[in-house]
Order: C-alpha cells, then structure tokens, then sequence
C-alpha cells in the first residue's frame, strides 16, 4: 500500500467520521475539500521529504560532540524544509501565525509523518502542543516572545518531567524552584527521558518543567516553569547536557539527560499548580500518540502487503507457485492487520473531535461533556495504538519470514521504533489504571456512559450491529462488576488491564460499524470495509475473553511472593 492509498484511506476516514456536525456548530472550519488537498500534500511531504531520511536517522542516530547533541547529516536540512512548509502550526489560530484548522486534520497529518519517521516526528509535537498551551496560559508576553519562533521551527520544545526517582510518579519530584529578591526564578534539578533535550536542529530550546517551589509534598508543591537552554543573547543558561541513551530504536530522537544549575525559569500559570498547568500540552502530546503508533503500523503493513503480493511460494507442484498472499494464513495476518489500523485509525480521530469540542463547544456543560468523552478515549488510543505499532510490525515480519528478521527490509526497524510507544507518555499499566480508578470510579463512568449512548445510537438491523450490540451490553456489564470491586482494589487492579482491552475492542468495534455502513463501494471504501468485517467477525469471542480477564480478581496473584522474596 503506497502513500497514495493511505492518503485516500485517511480521507474517506475524515468523511465518514463522527462529530463533524458538532464541529460545525462550535465554529470548526469543516471544507472535506480543502481537507482532502491538505492530507494529499502532506502524504507527498512525508513520501519525498522525510521518509528518505529515515534510515539515516537509524544507521547514524546522534552523538554527543564538546557537550553537545549533534544529529544525522540530512536532518537540520529535513527540518528547516518542513517547518518552511507551515507543518508545525496546522491548529493553531491564524492571529499566531497558525492555521486554524481541527485537531483532526492535525492528526491525519501526523499518521503519515510517522509513517516516514516517527524518529523525525517526535521534534514536532512538543513545539506545537507547547505553543499551544503558551496561546492559552494568559502571559501575552511570554506566549509573543515564543509562539511565533515555535512554528516557524526557530525555537524547540521539549517536556521535562521524569528524574532518576520519579518517573510516572510525579508526586516525588527533587527538582527545585527558588524565587530570588528580584522576583526571578531559578531551577537547579536533574531530569531524564526528555525527546530532543538537546540538538543542533534549532537555536533555542525551552524546557518545559515540574518543579517543586515550595514545602508542600506530592504534586501540590510543583510548578510549571519553563527554562530555555540559552538567553536570547546566545549565552548559557544552566543548562548541562549529562549523556544521551543508547537505545533499542528511533536512534535519529536523542534522549537526554539534563542537568539544570541555577538555571533562570519562566513560572507559567499559578505557582504549585503545575502538574493542571501541565495537563492541556499533556492531553495534546498523549493524543498524538495515536497518529504515532498508527502510521508506523501502516508502514509494516505496506511492506507485508507489497511482498505478499508478490513473493511466490507454493500452490501447484506442477504450476507456477502462487504469490504467498493467496494462501488463507496469510490472507488472515493482512486482514488482522488492516482491520487494527482502520479501527484504530477511526477511533484517534474521533478521539480528536471530541476533544477539539471540548475546547470550541459553547457552553460549559457541552465542554465539559466532550471532554469526559474525549478523556475516556484518550487512554485507550494511546495504548492501542502503541502496541498495534509494535505487534502490527511483528506480523509484517512473520509475513516476509526470514526476511523480514533483516535489514534489507524496514520492518526490523519498525518493530524497534515502536517498541517504546507502550513505555513512554503513561506506561500500558498506567493508562489502565487511570481508566480504572479515574473514569470509571471516580468519575462515576461519565465518559464511559457517553460513548455507550453514541455507539448504540449507530443504526441497526445487519448482523455487524447486532455483533456490536451485544459487545457493548458486555462492556456495560463488565464495568458495573468492577464498579463493585471498588472496596477492593487489588482485585481490580489485577484486571485493569483486560478492562482496558475490553474498551478498546468496543470502541474499534463502533468504528468498525461506521465504516462497514459508511464506507463506500470504491477500492478504498472496499479494503476498509474488509478489514472492518474481519475485525467484527473476530470481535465477539475476543471481548469475552477479556471481560472474563477483567473480573477474574486478585485471587490469580496468591503466592507471588514466594518469587519477589
């Protein structure tokens, strides 16, 4: 599948998903024309720009030279080229130098540029979403002085949470914020795993960072500065690059670890209020980990797809052997990978909407109600689209067998890249946790309820919504026994993780119906509704499986000390 064909998937996907009417009312610009010419130009500018530089990226990565990140030849060239194009800035508002388009077109955008280079994306999403949490923050100056450098792709971005003992756990954060006599602050802390910490790519780089002001533990003592790695007159600022990792994948991402000595910061927002300062760019770089996971999982897919298609291999001894993508195992390994990256696919956009509503729909209580959906879905298209990167690449592999173990093909690559995508932004773990204790017990399952009242509104009739139907009773029924367990969270806990599974199907499978009743006859709207299909067929005893998990309890887990003492 060439990037022509993900392109027309991309945009029949725009056309035929949810909440655009809603879009429309709250002031969304929705012309699927323009949309249409946009996605094209970018699959172009992912094809020709980018992608070739992705095995350079891999083969050089970066290096540390007299203290600083130095990366692959090629790359600051790739970067000017793409932030000339006006890639960094597709929703922000046209006053700040963005164009004011849905978080959706962002997102169809992103697929195809991870597709080329999830190593080369990962500089984008911190600038944007950083410029868009300083258009909201209400300090004019500081959002004039960087905004404007942040799309042009001047200035970088990079997020600074994790330390050597606080990791998910932000609550136990040692970087310190001191306010001077003068009113200024300065930060002195050591933080890791920060994507482009440091890099030649751009001239200045703001870090930002969680830090703690004053005696209050836990998250109620962090603040949210941001700390640039030069003063504007090109001079150091405290900043000290210790080392980069040496890592499994996405070698062109170096990720730092820094030092930080006296350095000067910006407070943004309220001091002590960090971490809900924080949250806005959190839920942008969290969504976008669904375009990430997504186009790399195309990419393995089109390289399945293209060698099934013509490697020949058995049939007739007495005839010429066939192309191993007539034989059905292989027929079902492209379909179960198709039918996760339509699904999932649908899903980060609809994801989107919601959360673009949450943001443009006019009263509080609308906001507030798309908000709830968006954040349930949140979760879930992170970690799906995580691990369908990762498993998307490891069947791509066992399709070209032992040609895809090499490096003549991308695939080994792609399974690489994406093993982290489950590990960073929130672990698996993590995410099924807080679907757990967050949107299902605390919230009452506000936002679970909401996209139960969406899907079972799709029409009905065919034996696809009725598959559906009976998956969502199942999800509902699921959610009540652990709404139950509540007094006893081990037992919960031990099935979190199946419980977000059992979302994730559900909710692929609502896609699913979307694009079976919705798709069209054409070859695009065929292969889509083919693997939507598949995925329908395979839906039923997959959620029962994982809503037995679900429930199960923490009795599976008796006499697991005997092997952590």
């Amino acid at each position: 599948m060439d990037y022509q064909s993900h392109v027309d998937a991309l945009v029949r996907h725009l056309e035929i998903t949810p909440f655009l009417s809603e879009l429309a009312q709250a002031g969304a610009d929705i012309d699927l024309g323009t949309w249409a010419q946009v996605v094209a130009q970018a699959g172009r500018m992912a094809e020709d720009l980018v992608a070739p530089l992705d095995p350079v990226l891999d083969r050089k990565g970066a290096r540390v030279e007299e203290g600083r990140v130095r990366t692959a030849p090629g790359h600051g060239d790739a970067w000017q080229a793409f932030a000339q194009g006006g890639w960094l800035g597709l929703p922000l508002p046209e006053h700040v130098g963005g164009m004011g388009l849905p978080l959706i077109l962002q997102g169809a955008c992103e697929e195809l540029l991870n597709r080329a280079s999830p190593a080369f994306a990962m500089l984008a999403t911190p600038g944007r979403t950083a410029a868009e949490l300083l258009t909201g923050c209400g300090d004019a100056k500081l959002a004039d002085e960087w905004v404007p450098r942040l799309l042009a792709g001047e200035w970088g971005a990079a997020i600074c949470i994790s330390e050597p003992d606080a990791g998910s756990d932000v609550g136990r954060i040692r970087t310190r914020a001191r306010r001077r006599d003068d009113g200024t602050w300065r930060v002195t802390g050591e933080k890791c795993w920060i994507s482009y910490g440091d890099h030649d790519l751009t001239a200045r780089i703001g870090h930002f960072m969680l830090a703690r002001s004053g005696k209050e533990s836990g998250v109620r003592g962090l603040g949210l500065y941001l700390v640039a790695n030069r003063a504007p007159d090109g001079s150091g600022n405290g900043v000290f690059l210790r080392r980069i990792e040496e890592k499994l994948g996405l070698h062109g991402s170096p990720t730092c670890v820094l030092g930080f000595e006296d350095a000067q910061a910006t407070l943004i927002g309220e001091e002590g209020r960090g971490l809900q300062t924080l949250f806005p760019m959190m839920l942008r770089m969290r969504l976008s980990c669904g375009p990430q996971g997504i186009g790399v999982a195309a990419g393995a897919y089109a390289t399945a797809l293209r060698y099934a298609q013509e490697r020949r291999q058995g049939g007739d001894p007495g005839a010429l052997p066939v192309p191993i993508a007539a034989h059905a195992d292989v027929q079902r390994m492209l379909l179960r990978m198709a039918g996760g990256i339509e699904t999932a696919r649908g899903l980060a956009l609809a994801c989107a909407s919601a959360l673009d509503l949450g943001c443009r729909a006019g009263e509080p209580e609308a906001r507030a109600g798309w908000l709830s959906l968006a954040q349930f879905l949140l979760p879930i298209v992170k970690d799906g689209a995580a691990r369908l990167a990762f498993d998307t690449a490891s069947e791509a592999l066992q399709v070209l067998g032992g040609a895809g173990y090499t490096r003549e093909w991308p695939v080994e690559q792609r399974l690489r890249d994406a093993r982290v995508f489950s590990v960073f932004e929130g672990t698996s773990g993590i995410q099924a946790i807080d679907m757990l204790h967050r949107r299902l017990w605390r919230e009452k399952g506000e936002g679970l309820g909401r996209f139960l009242a969406i899907a079972r509104a799709e029409p009905g009739g065919d034996e696809a919504s009725h598959l559906l139907a009976d998956v969502l009773d199942l999800l509902e029924h699921t959610a009540r026994r652990l709404s139950g367990m509540q007094g006893a969270p081990r037992d919960a806990e031990a099935g979190a993780g199946a419980f977000l599974d059992l979302c994730g199907m559900a909710a692929r499978g609502w896609v699913a119906l979307r694009i079976v009743l919705r798709a069209g006859d054409d070859p695009a709207g065929a292969r889509m509704k083919a693997a939507a299909r598949f995925y329908l067929a395979e839906l039923p005893i997959r959620a029962q499986a994982a809503a037995g998990l679900a429930c199960l309890g923490g009795a599976r887990l008796e006499g697991v000390g005997a092997w952590l003492d």
